[in-house]
């Protein structure tokens, strides 16, 4: 077995959903929840076929972030993986309804930052051990630290 690191590959303000999913039907099931959950999303999703024949499968309402999801499903090539970019939506937006995806096992991450997926490898194929998401800790917050978290999510709307 081999370890490797897949960056992932996307611009600062994009955010990027990976997991698990098990049905080519999933696709189809995320575009409706999507589209039905954020009017006017721009995502891009790809799906990594584990059987038949093996395809990366793709929807997306913007051109751009779904040829990135499909490069990352690539460079990634986990069976049964998938990758999501959000343009206009945060995952925050979404990950209610994506939980209720028949075909979803699970998440490995949502986040906008720096990404680095774990990939083990076999003669069989590629499965995700996990996902480095952003960076370590630097300190704890401290009290004007909390103000100021505080202060960010009411300028943003996130709480009154």
């Amino acid at each position: 077995m081999e370890i490797k690191i897949v960056e992932i590959e996307k611009p600062d303000e994009v955010n990027v959903i990976i997991g698990m999913t098990h049905f080519i039907k999933t696709c189809e099931d995320v575009h409706e929840a999507l589209v039905n959950t954020v009017p006017g999303i721009k995502y891009g999703f790809a799906f990594s076929e584990a059987s038949a024949d093996r395809l990366v499968r793709f929807e997306g309402t913007d051109d751009e972030l779904t040829k990135l999801a499909v490069k990352n499903a690539q460079a990634v090539g986990a069976g049964h993986s998938f990758v999501l970019m959000l343009g206009n939506a945060y995952p925050v937006n979404v990950l209610r309804i994506l939980r209720t995806v028949p075909e979803i096992v699970s998440f490995f991450c949502a986040t906008a930052n720096p990404c680095q997926v774990l990939i083990a490898e076999t003669e069989q194929g590629r499965g995700i051990l996990g996902v480095i998401d952003g960076y370590s800790p630097a300190g704890v917050e401290n009290e004007d630290d909390k103000k100021k978290r505080r202060e960010f999510l009411r300028k943003i709307g996130y709480k009154l």
